[in-house]
């Protein structure tokens, strides 16, 4: 694996893909059949499973697992002691440990999750949005939405670079104040992106 930097006291199984640039820190398990892309970087204690497929320049904080099931696009960021589950309902006494028990989720790319937040499997987190620290997620998000409470709920919009939108203008347009990038509402659940 060249130019990619793994800590002495990590784990990466042989047979584990790691894109160019990717620094994997402390306590780190990455499992043989991981594909990670370039540019991520692993926190301290992140464990990442087979099949599990991370994109370009995602950033994981410590003390996450990212289990089979969960797929990761370019640009994202999971918080700290933020959590994704892959079986809706774990038993003990009835297991469901192999890989047709696990349900997908997708982090689409560019999207935030907060420190704490819960991520409950088979959901799909649209691009762009904001899961706020300690949210819990039942529910697909769209793109550019911002999650807050237990459980989650939309509370209002964000921007590209991840401040929140104000109130809809007349036209059902938004510019954001910090980076002036102009958004359209388009229907009841969707914000498109116009213009810088």
């Amino acid at each position: 694996m060249k130019d990619v930097f793994i800590h002495e006291s990590a784990y990466v199984d042989d047979g584990a893909r790691i894109g160019a640039g990717t620094r994997i820190w402390h306590f780190c398990h990455v499992m043989a059949q991981a594909i990670i892309g370039e540019r991520c970087s692993l926190g301290q204690n992140v464990f990442v499973a087979n099949h599990v497929q991370i994109g370009n320049n995602v950033k994981i904080q410590n003390n996450v697992s990212v289990y089979e099931g969960v797929t990761l696009e370019d640009n994202v960021f999971c918080g700290p002691s933020m959590v994704f589950t892959n079986v809706k309902v774990p038993r003990s006494s009835f297991p469901r440990n192999t890989s047709d028990d696990y349900m997908r989720t997708r982090v689409r790319h560019d999207a935030s999750i907060g420190a704490n937040a819960t991520i409950v499997c088979g959901v799909t987190i649209g691009a762009w949005a904001l899961i706020a620290a300690g949210a819990v997620v039942t529910k697909n998000v769209p793109d550019f939405a911002l999650i807050v409470g237990v459980p989650g709920r939309q509370v209002g919009w964000v921007c590209k670079c991840g401040e929140s939108l104000p109130v809809f203008a007349d036209d059902n347009t938004r510019r954001c104040v910090h980076c002036d990038r102009l958004y359209r509402l388009v229907g009841p659940d969707k914000l498109e992106y116009v213009e810088s």
